[in-house]
């Protein structure tokens, strides 16, 4: 499968708890981090989810 990267760029601080649980999901937990997962329609819900916190790279 394809893979796609994301980058944090927003803060969890004074998020709700399952936008960090969300966060943590994909892998990441602190600011301008990167992580590389499979780009399935699970992973594309948890990222619209959180336009405002994190960035698509590549995919």
């Amino acid at each position: 499968m394809a893979k796609i990267k994301i980058k944090q760029i927003g803060s969890p601080i004074r998020r709700t708890k399952d936008q960090r649980a969300t966060l943590i999901g994909l892998g990441l937990n602190k600011m301008h981090k990167v992580s590389e997962l499979e780009d399935t329609p699970e992973v594309r819900g948890m990222i619209r989810k959180l336009p405002h916190m994190v960035e698509v790279l590549e995919g």
